[in-house]
């Protein structure tokens, strides 16, 4: 499909007809969907539906199956020897080459024809072609593997060469003329015919045509036959047919061509012989279940059997298949399909599309449009002036919106249209590792910057963690337990809150406990508050700190309080235990 600038040309009308690989929109925003066209049926409406087989692309699959379908290629790999194409691949060509890779389904679904975007060409991985050649040809595709999206499998969908003694005869020497291969034919065939017989033709047919009127008179004489076959044409065309023929042959070469004593095995004194093949044996009820069968499972003989023909053996219903293709019935439901096969559509010409994409960004005269106050190498902020998230471009003719709205990302034409057919980015992400590379927020999306406060035109909301008293104290008194730098690189792994305060506890237990509980007397007055303790040694100080929170803390774990409530609670108690040791 021709593209001008992200939009298909007016004058161009695409082609398509059966089995073209195609490229199909089911939304404005996410890539294309690859597609084959087995079928084109026209419905009710006048509307043209393409009954399709789907591929998947690695987007589409969980990541364990493709975590399964990368360990298929290691070991393919690992088997053959790497061609040096592949060794020297870069980065961003492994990464491409990741886009081109779909996974075959046994999926079919119909979708209008008018969602088609255009034609891709999808093969399978030919192990002796450089991988590059994918590469190098625009919207081609390969696939290696077949995915299964009921059952959530892959499976390798390529032929077994059947190499040893069980596929293949060992072929003797070649014997030199005059050599005998010393085998015993009569060990290894039974003659059935001895074309260099004493009868000449003309005796032979005389039988044939015996045995013909002595088919049709036990034909007669049977009831159940009489039935089937009420006329005199149809028994004598049943007594016709290779069943006989080949029971009068045998019988013939068994009597050693004594046309009398041939003749007397046909008419015994019990009666005429009566030979029936498959066609006569099967009632009409059993034919047309057989044709039912044969119309929903085709040429599987052994699901045949299981689910409709349980009670005829495999090598009856086989013989019965090829009897039945020489009828007129046959016959008649062949030129059935041809018509209707006929009458089907081959081929629809797919008319422009000429919408405007919903993801397209207005551009203002039909310029360049370039991203505010860019210089080349920025990496704008939100807003206006962002760059493209591929290939960080700062122009394009035309700008697709790409990704969350909330982000505020976008592509240019050359990527979007990438992204549309491959789905993916043309780039491979920068390198965490980098140090001048954007820096990155906690979802990996690239935080940007652009120095110029007229590029955010979007205030974000801002937030602020406050931390409780018992949390800022606690980063300082059990930094053995809390590492700050871990935890932070762990988010999902909990911090054990109970070991914190019971080390907090002991802590100043163990400090209340080795020093005199606040031994200080007020210097001023006996009634000091909290603001006169600037007049108190700082040693001091510290200790009745120390002691104060010792009392929130044991309020807290032993009644279960809020820290906020403990800590009101301790003050006044802290300050009566100190003008008590100052009264002393």
């Amino acid at each position: 499909m021709y593209w001008l600038y992200g939009r298909p040309r007016v004058n161009v009308m695409l082609f398509c007809s059966l089995p073209d690989y195609v490229f199909f929109e089911n939304s404005s925003s996410n890539p294309y969907l690859i597609r084959r066209i087995e079928e084109l049926n026209k419905t009710a409406s006048g509307n043209v539906e393409a009954k399709v087989v789907c591929f998947y692309r690695r987007r589409d699959i969980s990541h364990s199956l493709i975590q399964l379908a990368d360990k298929h290629a290691k070991e393919e790999k690992e088997e053959e020897k790497e061609s040096p194409l592949e060794a020297e691949l870069t980065d961003k060509q492994k990464h491409q080459l990741r886009h081109r890779e779909l996974f075959l389904s046994r999926q079919y679904e119909s979708l209008p024809a008018t969602h088609i975007r255009g034609k891709c060409s999808v093969a399978l991985l030919n192990e002796t072609e450089a991988v590059l050649s994918y590469l190098d040809k625009e919207d081609t595709f390969f696939y290696s593997l077949v995915y299964d999206p009921t059952q959530k499998t892959l499976l390798a969908d390529k032929g077994e060469i059947r190499v040893g003694p069980r596929f293949q005869a060992d072929v003797p020497d070649m014997l030199q003329e005059g050599e005998s291969d010393e085998w015993d034919q009569s060990k290894l065939e039974e003659k059935l015919w001895d074309p260099d017989c004493p009868l000449s033709s003309k005796q032979i047919d005389q039988f044939l045509v015996v045995a013909r009127a002595v088919g049709t008179f036990a034909r007669a004489l049977d009831c159940s036959s009489s039935v089937r076959q009420p006329s005199l044409h149809t028994s004598a065309a049943a007594a016709s047919r290779d069943i006989t023929l080949f029971h009068a042959m045998d019988t013939l070469h068994r009597h050693g061509y004594d046309l009398s004593s041939a003749l007397s095995v046909l008419v015994p004194s019990g009666g005429p012989v009566l030979c029936r093949d498959e066609m006569e044996e099967w009632s009409a009820s059993e034919a047309a279940m057989f044709e039912e069968a044969l119309e929903k499972y085709g040429k599987d003989f052994n699901d045949i059997r299981q689910d409709f023909l349980p009670w005829k053996s495999l090598t009856s219903i086989i013989e019965y298949y090829y009897m039945w293709k020489t009828t007129d019935r046959y016959v008649q439901q062949k030129r059935l399909k041809a018509a209707e096969a006929e009458s089907k559509l081959k081929q629809v010409y797919i008319p422009t599309y000429n919408k405007p994409n919903p993801n397209q960004i207005s551009v203002t005269n039909g310029k360049m449009a370039t991203v505010n106050g860019a210089g080349p190498g920025a990496y704008h902020a939100a807003g206006g002036g962002r760059a493209c998230e591929s290939c960080y471009s700062m122009q394009s003719a035309q700008w697709y919106s790409w990704g969350p709205p909330n982000m505020q990302c976008r592509l240019c034409v050359s990527c979007w249209m990438y992204w549309k057919k491959y789905g993916g980015l043309k780039m491979p992400s920068r390198p965490r590792s980098r140090g001048h590379g954007p820096r990155q927020s906690s979802h990996m999306v690239p935080v940007r910057n652009s120095g110029s406060p007229k590029s955010s035109t979007k205030t974000k909301q801002a937030f602020l963690l406050q931390a409780t008293r018992l949390t800022k104290l606690a980063r300082h008194m059990c930094r053995d337990i809390i590492r700050l730098r871990r935890a932070a690189r762990r988010p999902f792994v909990p911090i054990n809150c109970g070991a914190i305060k019971a080390d907090l506890f002991y802590y100043f237990l163990f400090l209340c406990c080795s020093v005199n509980p606040l031994p200080f007397r007020p210097v001023s007055n006996s009634h000091m508050p909290i603001s006169g303790l600037s007049s108190v040694p700082v040693i001091w100080t510290h200790l009745y700190f120390s002691y104060l929170v010792f009392l929130s803390l044991a309020l807290h774990l032993s009644l279960s309080l809020p820290l906020q409530l403990s800590l009101s609670l301790s003050l006044p108690l802290s300050i009566s235990l100190c003008e008590c040791d100052g009264g002393n």
